[in-house]
């Protein structure tokens, strides 16, 4: 029997003997402890995860379209090839979580720590991420019209990412490495190391 408490009173929250070909749409796992638990796969649009801990949870190309993950906890989950569209992660934790390939179009990280964090060939366009990306790993994502505005970006690796029409303004790029990728005026970018974005974003790459 598998048992999703709560993390705090370790009320039950829900029991199933299996997640296999089940749905969870629209589930109600506010302040869950999730913890390693693996839901790869499973299908949890629109589910309620408001500050639950899913430390090391595994979530490879699960479904979170539309979640709430407002403060949650995933430093270390793996949500390789999830779909986070729509997600709204305000001050959520993601230090070191694996998000290669995954999909978080108009999602929402305001405030979110993604520290270290992995997302390589994610589609992040038209996302909110005015938060901490310090050394997270965004090589060739496609970033298009995302909003960075006054992101912490210092040591991030944006090599080949896409950053046509992003808000950069005020970011901090000290040592961003980005070789090869593409600036929001739509130039190309050498490999100088960045410093702290002064300019305006619409005219850092004049």
């Amino acid at each position: 029997m598998i048992e999703i408490k709560h993390k705090d009173s370790g009320e039950v929250l829900f029991q199933t003997n299996s997640f296999e070909g089940k749905k969870f749409d629209g589930a109600k796992w506010a302040e869950a402890d999730l913890r390693a638990i693996d839901l790869s796969g499973l299908s949890l649009e629109r589910a309620d995860l408001r500050g639950a801990d899913m430390t090391g949870t595994k979530l490879v190309g699960a479904d979170l379209q539309g979640a709430i993950l407002t403060n949650a906890l995933l430093d270390g989950a793996d949500l390789t090839k999830a779909n986070l569209t729509e997600v709204v992660a305000k001050h959520a934790m993601f230090r070191e979580a694996t998000l290669d390939g995954a999909i978080t179009r108009y999602a929402n990280f305001q405030g979110a720590d993604l520290t270290g964090a992995s997302m390589k060939r994610a589609d992040a366009s038209m996302t909110d991420l005015r938060g901490n990306l310090n050394d997270a790993d965004l090589s060739h994502a496609d970033v298009r019209g995302s909003d960075f505005t006054g992101a912490n970006l210092t040591g991030a690796n944006l090599t080949g990412a896409n950053m046509l029409d992003a808000k950069l303004a005020e970011a901090k790029l000290a040592r961003a490495k980005m070789t090869d990728s593409i600036g929001p005026t739509g130039k190309k970018f050498g490999a100088t190391p960045m410093q702290f974005a002064a300019k305006p974003w619409w005219k850092f790459w004049e």
